[in-house]
């Protein structure tokens, strides 16, 4: 019979008319395509009674109570009304420990464990990080439900689905693992060894290629005209050719679909792919901390397909050139190419300060 639905206020009715006709519960359940058990549920739970043999003499008994618009009128309070009141809702107490909370920039994963904790005892004023972030995308559109999701990290209007259970991308074919990588590119003891991704532009429909040196923090931008393999392998091939030989041993990437070409990239410029597991972009955390702050540059929501490739090329720069205090305030290009690039010169010109 398919999966269930709940009765209509027809179904209902023909259930009501039936009755008073005389017809036997299971009769009915047959008749409207019905499991025997759910028609006999909505009767005992909307008081219907067995009618009694009727007596030798004078009219039939009426089957009793059970009224279809009394029905139905149940069934929608119920479909809208919880059993179990909510523990989380708009006003009460644990909604404006959590709303300051999170105004403290603490996440719902950070606020729902610190309250498992402190309220161990009282399981009443503990929530899941899950609960926490239905009760807010629930709440009516308005400016306090725009200003709550404000404080949540990353702000998003709609609530994204997170992938459950299998890998949903497929394999990518001939793989390496980032577990199979030297040890010394782990330990960043020797330079040239870099991380790839792509940054997403206005409905995830342009992008733009990011590649990472992981020791001198050299940042490469490439033009990509769409996400796919293809466009993916054109377009870091055109950058990473532009490096010297020497300087591209290794690049690892995660295991999205655009690298499904990642042999012939490798075949075009010889650098080695890795590949970094699902869901672990700690795997490559100094592409996904350069990836935030090129936002600066390529906001979330612009379409990056107006940008032409000397526009990234610029934007790279404006990067490369930046002091950074993991490199004790050293330029990655300072690193990079120590003898194309003279940071006293490069600065003099910015602070008009003496050479």
């Amino acid at each position: 019979m398919g999966k269930y639905k709940q009765l209509s206020i027809e179904e209902r009715s023909v259930i009501q008319a039936q009755l008073t006709l005389g017809f036997k519960p299971s009769w009915i359940a047959i008749g409207l395509g019905r499991f025997i058990s759910t028609i006999s549920r909505e009767l005992h739970r909307n008081g219907w009674i067995k009618a009694k043999a009727p007596p030798r003499h004078g009219r039939p008994a009426i089957t009793g109570k059970y009224r279809a618009v009394l029905a139905q009128g149940r069934a929608e309070s119920l479909s809208t009304k919880p059993r179990v009141e909510r523990r989380l809702q708009v006003g009460n107490e644990l909604w404006q420990v959590v709303m300051y909370c999170l105004r403290q920039g603490y996440s719902p994963e950070q606020i729902a464990g610190t309250l498992k904790s402190v309220n161990a005892d009282y399981p009443n004023l503990q929530v899941s990080h899950e609960t926490i972030y239905s009760a807010i995308y629930l709440m009516p559109r308005g400016e306090l439900r725009t200003e709550v999701i404000g404080w949540l990290r990353f702000g998003h209007a709609k609530r994204r689905p997170r992938a459950r259970g299998e890998d949903r991308r497929g394999q990518i074919p001939d793989m390496v693992s980032i577990h199979d990588r030297p040890p010394e590119v782990d330990e960043r003891l020797v330079p040239w060894h870099w991380e790839g991704d792509l940054i997403k532009g206005k409905g995830n429909r342009t992008s733009v290629g990011t590649i990472v040196e992981r020791t001198t923090l050299f940042t490469v931008l490439a033009k990509m005209e769409s996400a796919t393999a293809a466009p993916a392998v054109n377009g870091f091939s055109h950058v990473l050719n532009r490096i010297e030989g020497q300087k591209r041993l290794s690049m690892t990437y995660d295991q999205g679909r655009e690298m499904a070409r990642h042999v012939k990239l490798t075949k075009n410029t010889g650098i080695k792919i890795y590949f970094a597991d699902p869901h672990s972009p700690w795997q490559r955390g100094i592409n996904e901390n350069t990836n935030g702050l090129l936002r600066q540059y390529l906001p979330k929501g612009e379409d990056l397909s107006v940008f032409t490739q000397e526009d990234l090329d610029a934007i790279a720069w404006k990067l490369n050139t930046r002091p950074r205090k993991s490199l004790g305030f050293k330029c990655p290009a300072e690193l990079f190419t120590p003898d194309a690039f003279d940071f006293r010169q490069h600065h003099a010109a910015i602070f008009s300060l003496q050479p």
